[in-house]
């Protein structure tokens, strides 16, 4: 009976055992199980929306860079056809939706946004000292609240073909008046001087951002014309579309049937000698010619001045109605750091919004600089991009008529000014 009983004991222990081992598992499978479910639930997913279709591969790089220090917020970057960008937007944005982060047009157009409460205002973000007061007014509205991160900063100049300028033994202008004389010289030699078409009217409005500081001497005339002090019928302002009329003779023959895509060509298989247009096309006419050896110069204007015509091309923003704002807040930040700046230099070949971010490519470093010293703003995106239709809109308009000899140089002037004083205030 002692046996039976002593055996009876040690099945009941040895049953203990192996019920509290089991439960201690169970315990454990549930831990780790509630672990990994508390680790997921800290994962945080974004969205970035935007115009840039063939940007897809370099925002991905972007992306990795955040994520070795942030590697809990997945980012996805789903860009739209540019062209479908603003109204898919808007109606994504109209709904309550959207993307969490948001690329941003420039100035009247990206405010608009904010003004409809679709923009959150990131006044207190982290690290956007780096910009300058210029690059901030992109997306800061007249109250001074700030949206946007600025990204990048586009300029517009002269690009040139070194091996023509070499051979005709032509020289980079540094007066407005040696600018005319190289035309001369090339037009006389059977050389197509300037790579431009009229077909495409924000050509227009771009080449009168070139030209028209020569003549009116840049920043001096543009302030006045936000104080008010001067406008679109100063006689300054009617000399530099009468340069536009006689930069005609320079262009092709053919000039009022070619559009962007035929004037790059014009310039890249090097049947003409200079290019003005924007930084965005270094790397596509590189590709179409990696033979081909060109720089650029800054505008001269008759006092001897030298401007290259700037804006911001786009911003970050956080979406009013996003659930993670948090970590699109954290996105932000990051993209004030001096790493994002040079990784988004060396990937988009763009000159970056944060002084100080050099390229390793020659051009786009040299174009950099000139833009941190002779920068002046282009004014019909900076501030005429308002009324309906817009100044700058019709700008173009009275341009391309004027091209056409249907409008005088008189008539373009009195056009744009009608339409500026309908909503520019200081002209009210």
């Amino acid at each position: 009976m002692k046996v039976l009983n002593r055996w009876f004991f040690l099945f009941v222990l040895l049953l203990t055992i192996v019920l509290a081992g089991c439960g201690s598992k169970d315990k454990s499978d549930d831990t780790s199980k509630g672990d990994k479910e508390s680790e997921s639930s800290k994962e945080v997913s974004l969205t970035i929306g935007s115009w840039r279709t063939e940007d897809v591969a370099k925002y991905e790089k972007v992306i990795a860079l955040f994520n070795e220090e942030h590697p809990d917020i997945k980012v996805t970057f789903s860009p739209t056809k540019n062209t479908e960008y603003n109204t898919v937007l808007n109606t994504a944005l109209q709904a309550g939706e959207g993307p969490d982060i948001i690329h941003l047009r420039p100035y009247a157009a990206g405010l608009k946004l904010a003004e409809s409460g679709f923009i959150e205002k990131i006044n207190d973000l982290n690290g956007m000292n780096v910009f300058s007061e210029e690059a901030l007014q992109a997306s800061r509205d007249a109250e001074g609240n700030q949206y946007g991160v600025p990204i990048n900063l586009s300029s517009t100049q002269f690009f040139y073909n070194k091996k023509i300028f070499k051979e005709q033994g032509l020289d980079v202008p540094n007066t407005w008046d040696e600018f005319i004389q190289l035309n001369d010289k090339l037009l006389a030699k059977g050389i197509t001087p300037i790579a431009m078409g009229t077909k495409e009217s924000w050509l227009l409005s771009l080449l009168h951002g070139i030209v028209g500081p020569g003549v009116y001497e840049g920043n001096d005339f543009y302030k006045s014309v936000l104080a008010g002090e001067k406008d679109f019928t100063d006689a300054k302002f009617k000399e530099s579309i009468q340069v536009m009329n006689d930069l005609k003779k320079y262009f092709p023959k053919n000039s009022e049937g070619l559009g962007m895509d035929d004037i790059r060509t014009e310039f890249a298989l090097e049947k003409a000698a200079m290019f003005p247009l924007g930084s965005w096309e270094i790397p596509v006419v590189s590709e179409m010619n990696p033979d081909l050896d060109f720089g650029f110069f800054p505008m001269p204007s008759k006092a001897g001045n030298k401007t290259v015509t700037t804006w911001v091309d786009g911003s970050f923003a956080m979406n009013a109605n996003s659930k993670n704002k948090e970590a699109a807040k954290v996105f932000l930040e990051f993209l004030t750091t001096k790493e994002f700046g040079e990784l988004f230099v060396k990937e988009f070949s763009m000159i970056s919004a944060m002084p100080g971010i050099s390229s390793d490519q020659a051009l786009l470093s040299d174009l950099s600089k000139a833009v941190e010293s002779n920068a002046t703003p282009y004014m019909w995106v900076t501030n005429f991009t308002g009324g309906d239709p817009t100044t700058k809109t019709v700008l173009e308009t009275e341009l391309q008529g004027m091209y056409l000899g249907d409008v005088k140089v008189d008539g373009v002037a009195k056009k744009v000014q009608e339409n500026a004083k309908t909503w520019f205030k200081p002209f009210q």
